[in-house]
């Protein structure tokens, strides 16, 4: 009797952890999947520095099995807009201009956002001073990006500065190559990450069959943040308490200076 008591007990203790296991409650974070070396799909696999962040993060969640799923950044916000995405990765905050997307988490990375030009179009001014060197300039731009602050789209309102979008980095890099843009606009990382790919692989040939390129203006200092849906009328019912986990990880992994080695790591 005793024994089939134990074995009852033992039973109930390896069947506990699957029951937990089970009950955890499935979450798709979604990506951004042109936005390199941030955050990029290759082979199929979602990678870059947020997403190498964020996998670790997320691992030590409780409660939660999350998947990352990439997707155009347009298509992106679409899904939180209408309620149906949970949460998306690497939202700038815009609560004015996206009002859709609340709450965001604390703060994952900061960016420094520039232009990068033709460098023939500095050779009679620096252009040092943002918004106003650059009127009558086409400006390159990520599609659905909202980047270069309010006096940047007031002139592109008043038509003092033209904006072209394009997907991702590759493309306006090599729309700024070609010279049928006259800057591109987006964190200096990713521009030069984006670049020194080009120049490896043949495709960008600075000097040669594209432009020789100099870095612009600094625009602004940005935030990446984990942004959460508004519009899910409570059907994330759970969206609280899995920000507070995240926050907390986030924040330790930052005091900790694990979060600066996994950039460091990525970048070197």
């Amino acid at each position: 009797m005793k024994f089939v008591q134990t074995l009852k007990a033992l039973g109930l203790c390896l069947f506990i952890p699957f029951l937990a296991s089970a009950a955890d409650i499935k979450v798709i974070l979604y990506a951004d999947v042109n936005y390199p070396p941030y955050s990029f799909e290759e082979d199929g696999e979602l990678q870059g520095i947020y997403a190498n962040i964020i996998k670790r993060a997320v691992s030590r969640m409780k409660g939660y099995k999350v998947t990352l799923v990439g997707v155009p950044w347009k298509r992106g916000l679409r899904l939180l807009e209408n309620g149906k995405g949970f949460a998306i990765y690497p939202p700038y905050f815009r609560a004015e201009n996206r009002p859709y997307i609340w709450p965001y988490s604390l703060p994952i990375l900061d960016e420094r956002v520039i232009v990068m030009c033709r460098k023939d179009l500095f050779f009679r001014t620096l252009r040092l001073n943002w918004v106003e060197d650059y009127y009558g300039l086409v400006i390159g731009i990520n599609a659905g990006f909202k980047l270069g602050g309010d006096a940047f789209w007031q002139a592109v309102k008043e038509k003092k500065i033209t904006v072209s979008e394009a997907k991702g980095n590759r493309e306006n890099l090599l729309q700024l190559g070609l010279k049928r843009i006259d800057c591109y606009l987006n964190d200096r990382i990713s521009i030069l990450w984006g670049l020194e790919k080009l120049k490896q692989s043949g495709e960008y040939d600075e000097g040669g069959r594209h432009v020789n390129l100099i870095e612009g203006a600094t625009v602004s200092i940005e935030q990446g943040f984990l942004g959460f849906t508004d519009r899910d009328e409570g059907r994330f019912e759970f969206k609280q308490d899995f920000k507070q986990q995240f926050d907390i990880i986030i924040y330790d992994m930052r005091r900790s200076g694990e979060l600066q080695k996994i950039i460091n790591d990525y970048i070197r």
